[in-house]
């Protein structure tokens, strides 16, 4: 199974660089084009959770109860609504505790993983063929839900927004993961950076896009995902762009963009430099 189920977890301490709406759009995306798709919520906020319609009131059974052990994936995972064959594992507000309650806990790091894990054998046994991708949303930091979800992953995607600030941070959150492969998880592996908020009216923009390939190479994905009013709208629906809004420009950049991850090939995957100063 370690071969068939692609593990990608979204991750980027930087608050405000459209993480979570690419986690959604982009899983969306992916189900629509008939790939069986599961997006765990790792956030406490719960927005992917929002985006993708399905319940995460106080009190849903969670990945809070995932994470302390009183539940299974199996138990909490919901079917969406708009599209076939993707599920959500939602986020509660209790969430917010785990972090605390877990430090205490043997194993913490590898909560998830040994969750998940449980979950793609469940899933194969009952419905004779595996998950074809599993989605991480992380909440913005470095904490031990973070952790979990690289432990967890196979794959790194990074959102990296097309403004002044986009690399602040960046080197902090590679040797995080340069850690984690080295004492952790070592397959896992950055897959794709994906450039967010690209506004084409502003030179900085295209700056910054050009300064992110130019560093990271064939490791950034063709297609920029532009600011789009209806990628902000869509949420407060309890949808993605994709079923809201299906010919804006943000629902076509993540299609294509979608696309683009399915192609690549994870073993293929370089190591990211962690030195972003060059």
């Amino acid at each position: 199974m370690a071969g068939v189920t692609r593990i990608i977890t979204v991750a980027n301490q930087k608050g405000g660089v459209g993480k979570t709406t690419s986690a959604v759009n982009i899983a969306a995306a992916i189900g629509q084009l008939g790939y069986r798709v599961l997006v765990i919520d790792l956030d406490p906020q719960g927005n992917a959770s929002t985006a993708l319609g399905v319940e995460h009131r106080e009190g849903t059974p969670s990945v809070y109860e995932v994470l302390t052990g009183e539940l299974t994936l199996a138990d909490v995972v919901q079917p969406c609504p708009d599209i076939p064959d993707l599920l959500a594992a939602p986020a509660t507000i209790d969430l917010a505790g785990a972090e605390i309650e877990l430090v205490s806990q043997v194993a913490r790091e590898y909560r998830l993983n040994r969750a998940l894990e449980a979950y793609l054998a469940h899933y194969q046994q009952e419905r004779g063929q595996a998950l074809d991708f599993v989605f991480l949303d992380c909440p913005p930091s470095l904490g031990l839900l973070t952790l979990n979800g690289l432990v967890a992953a196979r794959e790194v995607l990074l959102p990296i927004q097309c403004e002044y600030y986009a690399l602040e941070g960046l080197s902090q959150l590679l040797r995080t993961i340069d850690m984690v492969r080295v004492h952790l998880n070592p397959s896992l592996t950055v897959g794709a950076i994906l450039l967010t908020m690209y506004d084409g009216r502003t030179r900085l923009a295209s700056q910054v896009a050009d300064e992110v390939r130019t560093h990271f190479g064939t490791q950034v994905l063709g297609t920029v995902i532009p600011r789009s009013v209806r990628v902000s709208e869509a949420p407060s629906y309890a949808q993605t762009v994709l079923t809201y809004d299906p010919t804006s420009s943000g629902a076509i950049a993540y299609r294509e963009a979608a696309m683009q991850l399915v192609a690549l090939n994870s073993h293929e995957s370089t190591e990211l430099s962690t030195d972003i100063s060059s």
